[in-house]
């Protein structure tokens, strides 16, 4: 069926859509609709308590137990997901997942060599390293929406660089005329002297030295007068938090996943052989995080654009809708000389999302 809202394609039996999150038609039932505003929450049905230690899935009625720590749970028989919040274990409204596409370890290599073998200083790299871990997992990540907005104050650096010239050009030019009045005086007929500087030039000369110099630091030699300018530099994120604690070491700080390949969450598309990893990150921890993260993002962003930042501010807005979306990566990493190298690959897009270790 296709979205009223977006007109995306759908499966015949989707409650939602795949790409904007609308509630379809003739949708699979039992499902409640996602709430909006700041109610979201509290207006989902509650399949369980906050220390329940086993319940039904809400879906298809199999076994849950949730691990000591875990806060998100997908269900092995049909891949239902639920999150524990404040009032208890609830449905994920909106539940996604990346194709597989980088499936084979030697993919994975033909990605990582050109990476870890680059430069004379990295030369044969991975073949004098040892590999100590290459597994895939389909790992869940929170995707929140987040808008910022962030004001920056810069100073005109085209004005100053212009000041800073004119102000080497009359310090060149101060300095090279007191050359010879300074460094003169030997004789009868020369210039002045250092004790006539000091006895006949305290009421001209020095206080025009002094007057000169307050001029140069006016125009910009260390004075800051240069012209200010107000940025304002905007975006809009779909950020990813890995919903790991034990994985946040990799979370991504600047990394978006192909999102418009996505599909609904299918528990049967997905290699037996791999593993599908629950969370132990809930969404209200989830949201709050991107916000940091994308506060942290923007000003690294404004800092390589403007050099002269005197002043920075943003405001992150946070949407409600929130989408856990199953992504597989691959996790390597090896051992070179008792150095750890780390390798976090997207195995739908190929992509490396973090590197450590790599310099």
């Amino acid at each position: 069926m296709n979205c009223p809202k977006c007109g995306t394609q759908n499966p015949d039996d989707a409650t939602f859509c795949m790409k904007c999150g609308a509630q379809l038609q003739g949708g699979a039932q039992g499902q409640s609709p996602p709430a909006s505003g700041s109610q979201q929450a509290t207006q989902r049905p509650i399949v369980a308590p906050q220390g329940a230690t086993s319940f039904k899935c809400p879906n298809c009625g199999a076994p849950l137990s949730p691990k000591f720590g875990e806060m998100v749970i997908t269900c092995e028989y049909c891949g239902s997901g639920v999150s524990l919040g404040s009032g208890g274990w609830s449905n994920i409204q909106k539940q996604t997942m990346l194709p597989l596409k980088i499936a084979s370890q030697d993919q994975v290599n033909e990605i990582i060599k050109p990476m870890m073998d680059k430069g004379l200083l990295h030369r044969h790299l991975q073949e004098s390293s040892k590999l100590e871990e290459m597994n895939l997992s389909y790992v869940p990540y929170w995707i929140v929406s987040v808008s910022a907005r962030t004001s920056v104050v810069a100073a005109d650096e085209t004005q100053q660089i212009a000041q800073t010239a004119t102000t080497a050009a009359l310090m060149g030019v101060i300095l090279g005329g007191m050359g010879g009045g300074l460094g003169g005086g030997g004789g009868r007929g020369g210039g002045f002297g250092r004790r006539s500087l000091w006895n006949l030039g305290t009421g001209s000369l020095f206080s025009g030295l002094i007057g000169s110099r307050t001029m140069m630091f006016g125009m910009g030699m260390g004075g800051g007068g240069g012209a200010k300018r107000q940025q304002q530099m905007d975006a809009n994120y779909n950020f990813p938090v890995v919903a790991l604690k034990a994985l946040t070491e990799y979370q991504p700080k600047d990394y978006q996943f192909d999102l418009g390949t996505r599909a609904l969450f299918d528990v049967t598309k997905i290699p037996k052989n791999i593993k599908i990893l629950n969370g132990d990150i809930s969404e209200d921890v989830a949201k709050s995080q991107a916000k940091t993260l994308v506060d942290q993002l923007q000003s690294q962003k404004a800092h390589a654009k403007y050099h002269t930042i005197q002043s920075i501010t943003t405001q992150s807005d946070v949407g409600n809708d929130v989408e856990l979306l199953h992504a597989p990566i691959w996790f390597v990493r090896y051992d070179h000389k008792g150095n750890k190298i780390v390798l976090v690959i997207d195995a739908n897009s190929g992509r490396v999302i973090n590197s450590i270790g790599l310099e």
